[in-house]
């Protein structure tokens, strides 16, 4: 209690307010530009916490990573370009709802869902620290195995036409994940002679690529040369205050997702990218409005962001305990521990908690934060961007995208990567191969692979080392997780069939 208090007083001093408001605007400034991640933008930030104090520099690293999560909805909602990894699920809803006059409620949507989900991931972080990230040295390869499977299984969810075109994406996707050298045994594969592909194919060029390009040749290829984004089409009297209400009326799909951020972001290794693809999956799975879902669904914004962000508090949870960072942002805050000579674990929590404190308070104001600052900057982005001219739009995206891809490696090659991408995608969207299943794949299938090898050279010992990914107790809790999340949207289909042939049968005795 004592710690709790003293961490509540170094919070509300003006100088770390201040670096809350400066970390918590930047880093929503560097997630809502292509390219720049928020690993990106704290690895640049480390310099200038040398010259501070421990508390204050891990206050402006943790408010800028709060803050760049949230920022990646931005682009992510209003041309199709997620921001950030973490962003991938709200272009999916987020986008589409922008093409219908509806970017306000979507922006809305992922602010609610990015304060939600930062609270309950920093809560997790305050009172389920120890025992949580003691259960997550449970998982090893065989789990990690499974938890990518059980990913993959939102394919089925997503392939809103043929089941068999998303698998087929989805296929192309776990292919060009197995680009570069092997997680295990050090095969050089797919590389064409080219050492910049070594490293595998660059995840946030890629996504530049799949998701934006597609779009900017559409708008060049429109005859009209108008971009196909209604105006605002918000009911007249319908503030920001009602959407806002609206979404806390249902608060079940806000919670779970936050708890399930808060819950993947504990696990090493796996982060937003995979939080908020399960959340949305999730949302989707057990909505009353499932057909919205690839239409232009606020819940699917709500889900992906309030998970994203969630994983912020619960990525922490491992790298203060265990000293295992939970995602690639928290090994750079690590790095910071370190060099300020403080470890990570017990007496981290004992010796200097006060500072733990300040800290989880500073990612719980840095997410309130985002309220104020996200409505006032995302809505004033929003009517600049449907105000403003295709002529303009296009070049301006594209040149943007270009940027993003360089600046991650400030390799040519990844332009080249993110350009042939796109066009891929665009020409496989003619033939209805959707992007979606794409993503998924190159996400999830490196992490399968990794936990399929590992989890045999490490049952090597067992006559049959294939059985320990079927008898450890969490391997089976997610192969049923897995088999359900597989037959329900089937069963979801079928029923919906059946509805819909009633219907018809109704309508023609009525005729």
């Amino acid at each position: 209690m004592n710690d709790a208090l003293a961490g509540l007083v170094g919070l509300i001093s003006p100088m770390t307010l201040l670096l809350v408001l400066v970390g918590t605007v930047s880093g929503m400034a560097i997630g809502a530009m292509p390219g720049l991640s928020a690993t990106m933008g704290l690895a640049l930030l480390v310099p200038f916490t040398f010259a501070m104090d421990p508390g204050p520099g891990l206050v402006l690293l943790g408010a800028f990573y709060m803050g760049a999560i949230y920022g990646g909805s931005f682009t992510a909602i209003l041309v199709n370009a997620p921001g950030t990894p973490s962003s991938i699920a709200t272009a999916f809803e987020g986008y589409r709802l922008t093409k219908q006059g509806r970017s306000e409620e979507a922006i809305v949507a992922a602010t609610v869902g990015s304060v939600v989900g930062g609270l309950v991931g920093v809560l997790f972080l305050l009172f389920l620290a120890p025992p949580l990230a003691t259960f997550s040295l449970r998982f090893g390869p065989q789990e990690y195995f499974w938890v990518a499977i059980f990913g993959l299984t939102i394919i089925v969810g997503m392939s809103t036409g043929s089941i068999l075109k998303g698998l087929i994406g989805g296929a192309l996707g776990i292919l060009l994940g197995t680009v570069g050298i092997a997680p295990v045994g050090g095969d050089v594969r797919f590389t064409f002679g080219e050492p910049t592909l070594q490293g595998g194919v660059p995840l946030v060029p890629a996504l530049i690529g799949l998701f934006t390009v597609p779009e900017v040749i559409k708008l060049v290829g429109r005859r009209s040369r108008e971009y196909d984004v209604q105006k605002d089409s918000t009911p007249e009297g319908r503030t920001w205050w009602h959407m806002v209400v609206d979404l806390f009326r249902r608060p079940v799909n806000l919670v779970r997702s936050s708890v399930i951020g808060s819950l993947i972001g504990i696990l090493p290794g796996a982060g937003g990218s995979v939080a908020n693809l399960v959340a949305y999956n999730e949302a989707k799975r057990t909505s009353k409005e499932r057909h919205l879902y690839g239409k232009g669904s606020a819940e699917g914004v709500v889900a992906a962001e309030s998970a994203n962000n969630a994983t912020v508090g619960g990525g922490f949870i491992p790298t203060l305990t265990l000293g295992v960072p939970g995602t690639p942002p928290d090994a750079i805050v690590l790095g910071v521990l370190l060099l300020q000579g403080l470890r990570p674990g017990a007496d981290l929590f004992t010796q200097s908690g006060d500072l733990v404190y300040t800290f989880a308070f500073a990612l719980a104001l840095s997410a309130l934060m985002m309220a104020p600052v996200g409505l006032i900057g995302g809505r004033a982005l929003q009517r600049g961007v449907v105000a403003l001219p295709a002529r303009y739009l296009a070049p301006a995206i594209a040149v943007m995208s270009i940027v993003g891809a360089y600046a991650i490696r400030s390799s040519v090659v990844d332009v080249v990567i993110m350009l042939v991408l796109g066009v891929l995608a665009y020409f496989l969207g003619r033939v209805g191969v959707g992007v979606a299943p794409i993503v998924l794949g190159l996400v999830l299938g490196p992490i399968a692979e990794r936990g399929l090898v590992q989890g045999l050279l490490t049952s090597t010992e067992l006559a049959m080392p294939w059985t320990s990914f079927f008898t450890r107790p969490l391997s089976i809790a997610l192969i049923l997780m897995t088999v359900a999340g597989f037959l329900w949207p089937l069963w979801q289909n079928r029923k919906k069939g059946e509805v819909d042939d009633m219907l018809t049968e109704a309508e023609k005795d009525r005729a």
